[in-house]
């Protein structure tokens, strides 16, 4: 992508990258502050790099949750683990919670699609086939179903705005994207301030690699677009040719309060959007309350079949 020469690299202030050694993630403070341990994963291993701080965000969603409000959420979420430990609820130990911002990338981009499709029309026909019934051989007639095929070319045109793509390749990625989704129309103009207090994490996935991410997005959408386009019993896309045009980018940021829970010399971890309220995270489960559980429905499934042979 051409627009990566052009992009903005100053933050407005300096940024030191901090980098985790155990888990590789790296995150970007003021010049004046220290990391003691890795937000994501919780090693103390975090070495100061010479990397640069990358693209300046353009766009943030400042914190809606305070520190607080996530705890509360998190004790209300413990809570509701049916299938943990009775005594988890109790006997945890909840580790640092910090607020960190994480990356993602936004595209935008003009699409004209040329595609062939073959298009599918039912019709009807009476068919004989030969049946073994009770050891007798009969002649039966029936309706048969089938398909005729013609193929088509056409054209599809369509701007897709703000396709967002995740550019943290971090240990907590995939509860982030059980926290999501977030509420874009909370973006507001990136300004330092917004970080003052809070870590903010560098992307891990460039610009090039988040446009392929993003650009297999719009290509799923291009092609449901055709299916809903065109009209048929069946249709079945053979080929799509995209141009893309106008394609734009965004570096934005996005906030979370990250920490984790020690149990049983266990460390689980857990998220909390700090724009909605949303939680996720890992807990420990009760082998027996499962196995319980288990025993139960196959309880019920028996009592079923008992009675049901005896109707």
């Amino acid at each position: 992508m051409d627009a990566l020469d052009k992009a903005d690299h100053s933050w407005g202030d300096e940024k030191r990258v901090f980098k985790c050694d155990n888990c590789g993630a790296e995150t970007l403070l003021d010049k004046d502050k220290v990391a003691d341990f890795c937000t994501f994963c919780g090693s103390s291993h975090i070495t100061v790099t010479e990397n640069d701080a990358g693209i300046k965000p353009a766009l943030v969603i400042p914190f809606h949750i305070s520190k607080d409000e996530a705890v509360n959420k998190f004790k209300k979420w413990i809570a509701k683990r049916y299938f943990a430990p009775s005594k988890l609820k109790h006997n945890y130990e909840l580790q640092k919670i910090n607020g960190a911002y994480i990356p993602y990338w936004t595209f935008d981009s003009d699409t004209d699609s040329d595609y062939t499709v073959k298009i599918g029309t039912y019709y009807y026909v009476m068919e004989t086939r030969t049946v073994h019934r009770d050891g007798k051989t009969e002649q039966i007639t029936e309706q048969v179903r089938k398909i005729r095929w013609r193929t088509k070319r056409g054209n599809y045109q369509k701007f897709y705005d703000d396709v967002l793509v995740k550019a943290s390749k971090n240990v907590a990625s995939g509860l982030i994207d059980r926290v999501e989704p977030f509420q874009l129309s909370g973006l507001l103009d990136y300004r330092t301030e917004y970080l003052s207090g809070f870590l903010a994490e560098r992307y891990s996935i460039s610009l090039k690699n988040g446009w392929y991410s993003a650009r297999d997005i719009i290509d799923s959408r291009i092609r449901n677009g055709i299916l809903r386009k065109e009209t048929g019993d069946e249709v079945r896309i053979v080929n799509v040719q995209t141009n893309y045009d106008g394609i734009t980018f965004k570096h934005i940021l996005l906030p979370m309060w990250i920490s984790s829970f020690n149990y049983n010399n266990k460390v689980y971890r857990f998220l909390v959007n700090g724009q909605t309220g949303k939680v996720s995270g890992h807990a420990p489960v009760s082998v027996w309350k499962i196995s319980i559980i288990v025993m139960l429905l196959a309880l019920v499934v028996g009592v079923v079949y008992f009675f049901k042979d005896y109707m």
